[in-house]
């Protein structure tokens, strides 16, 4: 009894002097931080939006697109599931070149992230359409309504609502798969975080104040999916009502 108080007490000071340490250190490391911060936000913001835009392409041509888009589509998703979001990441940055094709770092961040979640997020889609009762679609043909009406004012609407908590996770799967920048010269969080640790070797302040800062973002994150969420539904309530 008498040792695992002393254990309890350990950890707790332990715990204890790293608060301390990491809140005395707070102002010192917080604004480099904060500016990788910026960027790791710009990269998960530009990556989100062309992750949904491909997954709602990619789910559109795999569902009814006649076979050759279709095929295209397929392999898509297929690839970008099947590889590594670095070696992805890797093979925009340094063998695009090779062929000509010199782009910004943060664009081959954007786009590799971007093209990695959708691939996943088209199959999200496509299970979300599919989860719709079959009921609906005979009612749009018995309504006289084409295909294209039919997703946009009955089928869609539903499925979005189903679509919503899986994107959260995706999306926060991209958050921290932006760590990865760093490695094509991003001053990203990590990478920031990485520098002031090898020049003032503030490990435990400096990581813990990195970890604050992702888990902030990934909980902004899930609120502002759950609020979608809740409005999505309740717009659907409304049309059904």
């Amino acid at each position: 009894m008498l040792q695992r108080s002393l254990v309890v007490c350990a950890i707790l000071a332990f715990t204890a002097g790293i608060v301390v340490a990491t809140f005395a250190d707070f102002r010192v490391f917080l604004p480099g931080l904060l500016d990788g911060a910026a960027i790791t936000i710009e990269i998960t913001l530009g990556g989100c939006l062309l992750a949904v835009a491909m997954a709602l392409i990619a789910a559109a041509a795999k569902m009814y697109g006649p076979a050759p888009v279709r095929w295209l589509a397929v392999g898509y998703i297929e690839v970008f599931r099947g590889t590594s979001a670095l070696v992805q990441l890797f093979w925009l940055f340094f063998v695009l070149p090779h062929f000509g094709i010199l782009l910004e770092p943060i664009t081959v961040a954007i786009v590799a992230l971007g093209l990695n979640v959708g691939a996943y997020g088209a199959e999200v889609v496509r299970g979300a359409i599919n989860a719709v009762p079959r009921g609906q679609w005979e009612a749009t043909v018995a309504l006289n309504m084409t295909r294209m009406e039919a997703l946009r004012r009955v089928i869609l609407p539903q499925a979005v609502v189903a679509m919503i908590p899986p994107w959260g996770n995706l999306f926060i799967e991209l958050l921290k798969a932006t760590a990865l920048v760093s490695l094509i010269t991003i001053s990203d969080l990590a990478f920031k975080a990485q520098q002031m640790n090898q020049t003032t070797y503030r490990t435990v302040e400096i990581f813990t104040i990195v970890l604050v800062i992702y888990l902030a973002i990934a909980t902004l994150i899930t609120i502002g999916m759950r609020t979608l969420e809740h409005l999505a539904s309740r717009g659907l309530s409304r049309g059904r009502a």
